[in-house]
């Protein structure tokens, strides 16, 4: 018998240990090379633990454990031969293929998922799938799944739920005294130590200003269609405060800085986290060198990462390295907040919802869509004119957007070299 005892790899530097989060096949099954046999949590991301070699896995772990990089997690019986028929089933699926190859490809059929089903999925449910599946209150029996190995995926709950579930089914909340446990994941653990960190080593600040939202909401609505036609993505909110932020930099690069032992260290550069909500907890992605983006990259890169993060596929590159954080409580309803810097970043700029507001415009009362905008700032490296400043340039550039076009000057100060 030869056994390979298969090892935890490194996720990324500065990374000494991941947790089991979930093994995708059971003890003493048959596994194909480089099939997913876990998912494994880091304090940044959750990954999937490919097999080295075919053959039968013995674990060595339990769902939950805390392992070394570079421990053994299972062993692989490279000598074992496949089950019977899986040669077989192998050697059908590839004839099939290679006939499929040989004839046009069809359309796409639709995906059948039923509500109520007997058979149970025969995969574990992806990590998106499973949070949904959790906040439905709604079991893997009730949706079939499509991924490899019969794999839940998102799109497989999504799909389920224009279908319809079975309601009686699914667990009720309230009228009992009962009450759970549930183990913090390692990603949310490590993210929990950050933000103490963060407010108990940083001197940290928030300053706050309001945008009129009209100018952007006008040329949005007006060009949007045309936008899209041309280069398929929407226009959104997201692209136009991340080229002001990028404009605001240039003019305030302490904005930009993060210290260093003894040092501040100022990038040249604008790599521009973007805060979004993933099954796993708060993901910040980075776009990098944002300050050379247009708004259609900006808005392809951030949808695109989005996704990711949202199917739990982000990578630990791309969540690292960042200098300046945006995140956007408006899209859950927040009207205000003092949103925490994300280290060893100086400071994040906090969007909210848009409300409309009456306002003083030219000595008269008019009723003007607004977004309160906070910066948290680290008051170590930033003064409160920097921040000031930064912010109300913000402002400035999203209430005439033509200033985007001119490095956050206007048009007049442009022509006058001002």
């Amino acid at each position: 018998m030869s056994q390979l005892e298969m090892k935890v790899p490194s996720p990324g530097e500065s990374i000494s240990e991941v947790e089991i989060a979930a093994w995708l096949v059971s003890d003493g099954d048959y596994v194909e090379k480089d099939q997913a046999i876990a998912e494994v949590d880091s304090d940044k991301a959750t990954l999937e633990l490919p097999a080295e070699a075919a053959g039968v896995i013995t674990l060595k772990a339990e769902e939950g454990d805390t392992i070394e990089v570079g421990a053994v997690c299972c062993l692989i019986d490279t000598s074992a031969a496949p089950p019977k028929g899986k040669k077989a089933e192998t050697k059908k699926k590839t004839d099939t293929a290679t006939q499929e190859q040989a004839l046009p490809t069809p359309a796409p059929a639709p995906v059948a998922v039923v509500a109520e089903s007997s058979s149970h999925a025969t995969g574990h449910p992806s990590p998106a799938a499973k949070k949904m599946l959790s906040d439905l209150g709604i079991s893997t029996t009730q949706v079939s799944g499509t991924g490899r190995d019969g794999r839940i995926l998102k799109q497989d709950v999504l799909a389920a739920m224009a279908d319809g579930f079975d309601q009686s089914s699914a667990q009720s909340w309230g009228g009992s005294r009962d009450s759970r446990r549930e183990k913090m994941s390692m990603l949310r653990r490590k993210v929990a130590e950050r933000l103490v960190g963060v407010k108990n080593e940083t001197a940290m600040l928030t300053t706050f200003n309001e945008v009129d939202m009209k100018p952007v909401m006008d040329l949005r609505a007006k060009y949007k269609d045309a936008f899209r036609e041309k280069y398929g993505v929407g226009l959104g909110f997201m692209s136009f405060f991340t080229k002001a932020v990028t404009h605001a930099i240039a003019q305030f690069p302490a904005v930009n800085g993060m210290i260093d032992g003894k040092e501040i260290v100022l990038p040249e550069y604008a790599d521009i986290g973007i805060a979004v909500s993933s099954p796993k907890g708060l993901m910040v992605p980075v776009l990098r060198n944002a300050e050379t983006m247009s708004l259609a990259q900006i808005e392809a890169e951030i949808k695109r990462l989005a996704i990711r993060a949202r199917d739990g596929e982000l990578s630990i590159e791309e969540m690292q390295g960042g200098t300046f954080t945006i995140t956007n409580g408006g899209v859950f309803g927040s009207m205000l907040s003092t949103p925490i810097i994300n280290p060893p970043q100086s400071a994040i700029l906090g969007m909210h919802n848009i409300v409309e507001r009456p306002v003083a415009v030219n000595g008269e009362v008019e009723i003007r869509p607004v977004m309160y905008v906070a910066l948290s700032y680290d008051h170590r490296i930033i003064d409160g004119k920097e921040s000031v400043g930064f912010l109300y340039a913000i402002k400035e550039m999203i209430e005439q957007p033509e200033r985007l076009l001119f490095t956050g000057k206007s048009p007049e100060e442009v022509l006058l070299g001002l």
